[in-house]
């Protein structure tokens, strides 16, 4: 076998959304901050493509970089590779990170718990993982400064009509939309309706409704679209809330997408219906959970902002070499729109 280059990446999945963790074969890219360096991946795409597009990867793949923290008593940090773009934060990447790093000895495990600190380019986030017998058995996000960007912005929508979204920040934008509405039940059998809906209503939300982060002007316009049902309240008296997080260029957020969950739970609390420190259990489309709550609140800017958490588990699939031959004619591979949705 010949190879001219070779990328060590452990797989991983947090709630059944993949995010595999790359530890090896590359060189952290050049910037005097995590977004810095986000940028210059951004502007060199090779490596998202050679691992995200096929034949290595897939529109369901996601993949973060770890690099050398920026920030004084940091762990790690990490950038999140997506299969049209570069997050700021991922709540299930993060979880992925934070178990490959401790299960693979990346960083050193402490039993029965293992607190760290990560870079991410959305900010500096807290995790705590709960630790037995050499693993990972849960791990709490205490993820960026969330908030409220747009409350009932009505967006026309070519095909539908007039939809109402609430616009919130939880480490990307989310284009929140009430599932009642448009007659959805958020079931793993609406997964293709419901991506075609939510890239249309994407579209519409970014061209009717721009939107900055006041904190960093190059965070900016509406990521991703998040069909939400009603609240309801489990056996336990604890309120629950259905999602379905629309990832480009067409698929279903497996998880219950830890920054979708962020910014909801900013709206809700904006509404009133969560208050501080009361649990929330945010359910996917195919029934996993993340256990979040609020952990206090504050301003971005002038702009209202609560400081959410996330709990749940990742497991470790399997260990890659990806190689790339000399003689492949397909170096930064490849996609199709029968199963990119539509070719990049």
């Amino acid at each position: 076998m010949q190879s001219s280059q070779t990328i060590t990446v452990v797989g991983c999945h947090a709630e059944g959304e993949v995010g595999r963790v790359i530890t090896g074969g590359v060189l952290p890219p050049p910037g005097d901050t995590l977004f810095d360096q986000k940028t210059w991946l951004e502007q060199h795409d090779e490596l998202r493509q050679f691992l995200l597009y096929e034949p290595r990867g897939g529109a369901f793949v996601h993949a973060n970089l770890i690099v050398p923290p920026k920030t004084p008593g940091a762990q790690a940090g990490f950038i999140v590779m997506e299969a049209t773009d570069y997050p700021p934060m991922s709540g299930s990447n993060s979880i992925c990170v934070v178990t490959v790093l401790l299960e693979t000895g990346m960083v050193a495990m402490t039993e029965p718990e293992t607190r760290l600190t990560l870079d991410t380019p959305g900010g500096v986030i807290q995790a705590v993982a709960r630790c037995r017998d050499g693993r990972c058995e849960r791990v709490r996000i205490r993820n960026v400064p969330s908030f409220v960007a747009k409350r009932d912005a009505a967006t026309e929508v070519a095909g539908i009509g007039t939809v109402a979204c609430d616009i919130a920040y939880g480490g990307a934008f989310f284009a929140i939309v009430d599932t009642t509405a448009l007659g959805f039940a958020l079931t793993a059998d609406e997964a293709r309706d419901l991506v075609e809906t939510g890239e249309r209503i994407k579209a519409a939300v970014v061209e009717q409704h721009p939107v900055t982060h006041p904190a960093n002007p190059a965070i900016h316009t509406v990521t991703f679209t998040e069909f939400a049902a009603p609240l309801a309240v489990d056996e336990d008296g604890c309120k629950t809330g259905r999602n379905a997080v629309v990832i480009s260029p067409g698929k279903i957020d497996r998880s219950p997408c830890g920054t979708g969950s962020s910014a909801r739970l900013a709206l809700l609390h904006a509404r009133g219906e969560i208050a501080v420190r009361e649990r929330f259990i945010s359910t996917s489309i195919i029934g996993s959970r993340f256990d979040c709550t609020i952990e206090a609140t504050g301003t971005v800017g002038r702009i209202p902002s609560i400081e959410p958490s996330l709990a749940g588990r990742a497991w470790i699939t399997g260990l890659h070499h990806y190689t790339l031959d000399p003689s492949d004619p397909f170096p930064a591979g490849y996609t199709l729109s029968d199963t990119w949705y539509r070719a990049l």
